[in-house]
């Protein structure tokens, strides 16, 4: 084996898991902290208990993307970092905003919960919109100008769109009674917004980008990849006739199903994963540098291999066990 082509395509792949299962799993709790105020006292209560054993532990999804890219592209790791600065310190104000009112909004005095409330709905917000405006200028290449930071901003809005609709979708799965009939209704009403982001996002990043535009639409490469803007299509009209359907279900009593929306939103974000990583590999910064020549020396890579071998099983691991102890409905939040 060429260790000085593959552990770099290895360590691109490790680090594209990681950020796919963090959008995934901290998606779904950040979209119920934005859809938090539109909850009563009590609805709000059990929004924060569905997400209170996971979320945490979904943020290690975070720190190992961006460890990763510290040790295995420290030369992208330096590039990416001093020009997104401002949009990372952003989201870690909010995500340290969401962890302090996640702990003080339950120990807090009537009076002050409120406020504890919206911080952690800002929080939520603040870091949802961080992260898509970083999405957004890695996709320009950082280019400058106030289009590609219009881009950017599009971007933004059309992840917090989409953390909603994992939000709700979520608590349809984890909750029952008025709850989940409010997360019915907060689903539907997400469902065209989140389209009409991936749709704009689909449309504007070929034209902010001319290299991802070449890779697309050149034959027959346009042709293989049909299958996933279609794809992407299909799960958005199941979706949106399946939501009406549970709703007359939840009516009924009847709560099968109830895991349908969260599914076809996960696999809405894993085709446009797909796509994403499609357009930028073997890019770490597009149009300006791939993954080998961001790389550190196999040597350092084959020993930071093993240690990722390691660590990787242990987190999915206590992943995994945390969401089969805590599987199923959610009950009323307690601290002892």
């Amino acid at each position: 084996m060429n260790a000085a082509y593959w552990l770099p395509v290895i360590f691109a792949g490790l680090m594209g898991l990681a950020m796919l299962v963090y959008v995934v799993l901290d998606g779904f709790d950040l979209g119920v902290g934005l859809l938090l105020p539109l909850a009563d006292d009590a609805g709000k209560d059990r929004m924060v208990a569905s997400i209170g054993p996971f979320w945490d532990a979904n943020e290690t999804w975070l720190v190992l993307g961006a460890g990763l890219l510290l040790v295995a592209f420290p030369m992208a790791h330096g590039v990416v970092f001093g020009a997104l600065y401002i949009p990372v310190l952003l989201m870690l104000v909010g995500l340290i905003l969401r962890g302090v009112a996640f702990d003080f909004r339950v120990k807090a005095r009537d009076p002050h919960r409120p406020w504890w409330n919206a911080i952690f709905a800002f929080g939520s917000l603040l870091a949802s919109l961080a992260q898509g405006v970083m999405l957004g200028r890695y996709l320009t290449g950082f280019a400058d100008g106030l289009l590609p930071w219009l881009f950017a901003l599009l971007v933004g809005a059309g992840l917090s769109a989409a953390y909603a609709l994992l939000g709700a979708c979520w608590l349809i799965m984890k909750t029952e009674g008025s709850l989940q009939r409010q997360a019915l209704g907060w689903a539907r009403r997400s469902v065209p917004g989140a389209g009409l982001a991936v749709l704009l996002v689909s449309i504007v990043t070929p034209l902010a980008n001319p290299a991802i535009a070449g890779k697309w639409f050149a034959l027959p490469q346009l042709f293989l990849l049909l299958p996933l803007p279609l794809g992407t299509l299909a799960l958005f009209v199941v979706q949106w006739l399946a939501l009406p359907r549970l709703a007359r279900r939840q009516a009924a009593g009847n709560d099968s199903y109830c895991w349908l929306p969260f599914a076809t939103t996960v696999g809405m974000v894993l085709l446009a994963f797909w796509g994403l990583a499609y357009s930028v590999f073997p890019q770490v910064i597009p149009s300006r540098m791939d993954i080998w020549q961001a790389a550190s020396d196999p040597e350092a890579l084959w020993i930071m291999l093993w240690g990722a071998l390691l660590v990787l099983p242990c987190i999915i691991g206590y992943t995994a066990f945390a969401y089969r102890v805590f599987w199923g409905k959610t009950g009323t939040l307690r601290y002892q």
